[in-house]
This record gives structure tokens, sequence and C-alpha cells, in this order.
């Protein structure tokens, strides 16, 4: 289930991202992949989220390597990615994403949570 235009960048994406804006809704659709494999949120405050993902294996990875490429474009963005035991088996990955950035960036974080929650209730 898309969710974005693949004509259109977001408007909420800010100035601070060197991303090219040919690339961004290619990234876009790369977060929207990876939420679709979101179980829960929780937001500890404004300026912090953590996601918890459950899919197959190398879910981590790929949750790696999109924040790593994320944060070498908006470098205001901090990621945390930890794996634990997904209780229903081996076939099976729980990954917990935190997703942190400084309060003049909040809007860009709560619209990244807004589409994981919408993508995360199908």
């Amino acid at each position: 289930m898309a969710l974005i235009d693949l004509g259109a960048a977001p408007d909420w994406l800010p100035d601070a991202c060197t991303l090219p804006t040919v690339e961004r809704p290619l990234r876009l659709a790369e977060f929207d992949g990876l939420f679709a494999s979101v179980s829960d949120v929780h937001r500890p405050d404004a300026s912090h989220a953590v996601l918890t993902l459950a899919g197959s294996p190398g879910l981590a990875g790929r949750a790696r390597d999109l924040a790593e490429r994320e944060t070498a474009c908006c470098s205001f963005f901090t990621f945390d990615v930890t794996t634990g035991e997904r209780p229903s088996g081996p076939a099976q990955e729980e990954v917990r994403m935190s997703i942190a950035v400084p309060e003049a960036h909040r809007a860009v974080l709560e619209a990244l949570v807004d589409r994981a929650e919408r993508l995360a209730r199908g």
C-alpha cells in the first residue's frame, strides 16, 4: 500500500535535507516499505519516537541501511536500530528503530511517524 505520489516530494521536507529532489519520492517509498512492518509506535516526547517492526530476517539490516543513508542527507536525524528475539520463532525478527530530531525539526518527525502509523493500521 503506497501512500506517496511519486511525482512530488512532500512539502514537510525541510531545506536542511540534501537528498536531491528527484530521489526524495524513492526514499519515501523505502520508508513506506519499512513502515509496512511496524507493529507499535511509542512517543516518549515530541522529538523522539520508537517504532517496533516485525518481519523476516534481514529487517534490521534494511532498517540500519536506510537510517544511515537518511542521516547522510538529513543530518538532523538520530537513528538507533536494535534487535530482539521474536517469540513467534526464528523466521521472524523484531527491530526497534528509535528516531530523534532537534526541536526545530519536530514537524518532520511527526509527519514520518504519521506515515508509519497509517501503514501499520493498513
